[in-house]
């Protein structure tokens, strides 16, 4: 019975990670075909890929898209968190329920609703990155307010309160005090959101038009069928996934410790 946890633990290991492995395997695969038996390892698949400009181009994208909306995610949800949080105003919680609400929301109806603005209310944006960024934004804003509000504490309002009762105006108590407390809270939400963003595919098809994010690309290649060439993509938007985490990992936990 003891061993049962372990088991357990192992054949869910194996249930998540058994496609990601079998995805990075074959794209080292030295054929056509992205299926056993195995012939390689050869890195012609991802020289090919890297030296494909549209495909770099969607890569390029969809950085540029995942960086901006989650900047700009991150700090409309710490300005309506710290607003929320530390000011009682009428209907907060009607408000801190129609900030979360998103979450609840398809992906699909969010798109097309933002696809339905943009086309049909004339207001001259288009389709573009910029309103793919835009619908990121929709999505990933409700979590970055999420995490930062659950992080505000009594402790940071206890140090605020200490500043203000020193003379620190409101900006510097803002700045100085509530921001580096709540620095692991928002770099959570940072790097989520990205990470949200770099794999979305629903919003960025529906609002964007030559100017296309990665995920957009893997799908119009995936029409023609599968191919070590689509392993190697996978295997890189994977990598950088994990590089993402990585670098949530050191900069929260290696500060704790």
């Amino acid at each position: 019975m003891k061993a049962l946890p372990w088991i357990f633990l192992a054949a869910m290991g194996v249930f998540i990670y058994l496609p990601v492995g079998a995805l990075v395997l074959f794209s080292f695969q030295g054929g056509t075909l992205p299926v056993p038996p195995f012939n390689g390892p050869s890195f012609q698949w991802y020289a090919d890929i890297l030296g494909d400009r549209d495909l770099m181009a969607a890569l390029g994208h969809s950085m540029l898209v995942g960086l901006g909306s989650s900047a700009v995610a991150t700090l409309l949800g710490f300005t309506a968190a710290y607003g929320l949080a530390r000011h009682h105003l009428p209907g907060t919680t009607l408000m801190r329920a129609m900030l979360i609400a998103p979450l609840c929301v398809s992906y699909l109806i969010i798109g097309l609703g933002l696809l339905i603005m943009v086309q049909r209310l004339g207001l001259g944006l288009g389709l573009s990155l910029g309103t793919a960024g835009i619908g990121h934004v929709v999505i990933n804003l409700p979590l970055c307010f999420s995490i930062i509000y659950a992080s505000m504490g009594a402790q940071q309002l206890s140090a605020e309160r200490a500043a203000r009762d020193l003379g620190a105006t409101e900006a510097k108590v803002v700045l100085l005090i509530t921001v580096p407390m709540l620095l692991p809270a928002i770099a959570a939400a940072f790097f989520l959101s990205f990470t949200l963003s770099w794999d979305e595919f629903i919003i960025s098809f529906l609002l964007t038009r030559f100017d296309v994010t990665l995920p957009v690309e893997i799908w119009s290649m995936l029409r023609s069928g599968l191919s070590p060439r689509l392993n190697a993509i996978g295997s890189l938007v994977f990598l950088v996934s994990v590089v993402v985490v990585l670098a949530m990992e050191t900069l929260l936990f290696g500060k704790r410790k």
